[in-house]
């Protein structure tokens, strides 16, 4: 009985597929080009095969009912591609069925875990076009979610534009929307735009209610990503002591130290909102803060006029005062995989890097203590 059905099945979903392009035939000839075969002549099309899995096979025959069913049931005990295609099935086999919005929301959920993010696209877009509401609006967001991930920045910043406009706009929402505008133009190369934007993001989160504060990731995503525009200003102000200008040296380390504490002090600031992701973050971009400067210092070029002995004694002076600031990393790259650890969170690039990072300046300050720096 099985093969039989899975024949018919096959043969229904060829019958309702959408036939690929194929160039026009071929004309008579001596037709002119473009011309229509002539009635009656014969086209043959090559025989196509659909297969039909068998989770194509569980789900025929099912209701929107069952289907839903089998959707949540999967979705809830991780089976993504299970659940995805149950309210897939939904949505493409029942539309008018009152699980509809619901089915394209959870679809486009369970193609994120798959990291599907075109098809989740789909299932978010039809959602927020087809229907109003607090469903329709996170749709809206999840569009924008999936275009980020697609790496379609302008039209993920597009979308947002979309909803930062409204005027009936939740509070919650508009700090969220603007958080994650200043993210993109900060990921499109735009970091005074997505300064401003990140500080009005904080500014509507300071304009709430201490009842309404419930939820501080954006405004720590917000602080967080503010430390990001500076920590890129400083890793982009360069230290020459080879040209022996001590005053533009002297200016471009104040300078440097005056990105690093402000970047230092958004991350500090994201710390205290709470949230345990973006604090353990920005714990770990302290860290590395500290350890940039004292690798930029250590690998700038020489003071003109040094011969090989002043050099040497240049280097081991050099040494011993950048300690300061390789400790100063190792405590914050400890304090943030500590976090990181109490609470959970294991999933951020940043701390395996900040892991390497600690074992890497431990070994120096090991190093540079054995040779009496």
């Amino acid at each position: 009985m099985l093969p039989l059905l899975a024949a018919v099945l096959a043969c229904s979903a060829l019958a309702c597929a959408t036939a690929p392009a194929r160039p026009p035939p071929a004309a008579a000839p001596g037709a002119a080009p473009g011309t229509a075969p002539s009635p009656g002549a014969e086209l043959r099309f090559e025989p196509q095969e659909v297969p039909v899995s068998p989770l194509d096979l569980e789900l025929s025959g099912k209701n929107d009912e069952e289907l839903f069913a089998v959707g949540t049931a999967a979705y809830g005990a991780g089976a993504f591609e299970r659940a995805a295609a149950a309210f897939a099935r939904i949505a493409d086999r029942f539309p008018g069925s009152r699980h509809e919005p619901a089915a394209l929301f959870d679809a486009g959920l369970a193609y994120q875990e798959l990291r599907e993010w075109r098809l989740a696209l789909e299932r978010f877009r039809a959602l927020s076009r087809g229907w109003e509401g607090p469903d329709a609006l996170e749709a809206e967001f999840k569009v924008a979610e999936c275009q980020y991930q697609l790496g379609e920045l302008g039209d993920a910043h597009a979308t947002l534009e979309a909803i930062a406009v409204r005027p009936a706009l939740p509070a919650q929402d508009r700090v969220r929307v603007l958080t994650q505008l200043g993210v993109i133009e900060l990921e499109e190369g735009r970091p005074e735009q997505a300064e401003t934007t990140l500080r009005r993001a904080l500014g509507a989160w300071q304009g709430l209610g201490d009842r309404e504060r419930v939820d501080p990731y954006y405004p720590a995503q917000a602080e967080y990503y503010l430390g990001e525009a500076y920590r890129g200003w400083f890793l982009a102000l360069e230290l020459d002591p080879s040209t022996g200008e001590e005053a533009r040296l002297q200016e471009a380390l104040e300078h440097k130290a005056e990105m690093l504490l402000s970047a230092q002090g958004h991350y500090q600031r994201a710390i205290r909102m709470g949230d345990d992701r973006w604090a353990a973050a920005s714990g770990a971009r302290v860290g590395e803060l500290y350890d940039a400067f004292r690798r930029q210092l250590l690998e700038a070029p020489l003071p003109p006029g040094l011969d090989d002995q002043a050099a040497r004694a240049y280097r081991q002076e050099l040494h011993r005062r950048v300690r300061v600031l390789a400790a100063k990393a190792v405590s914050a790259y400890e304090a943030a995989l500590g976090r990181a650890g109490r609470s959970g969170v294991d999933d951020l690039q940043v701390l395996g890097e900040a892991q390497q990072a600690l074992q890497r300046l431990k070994d120096a300050l090991r190093d540079d203590a054995g040779a009496g720096t």
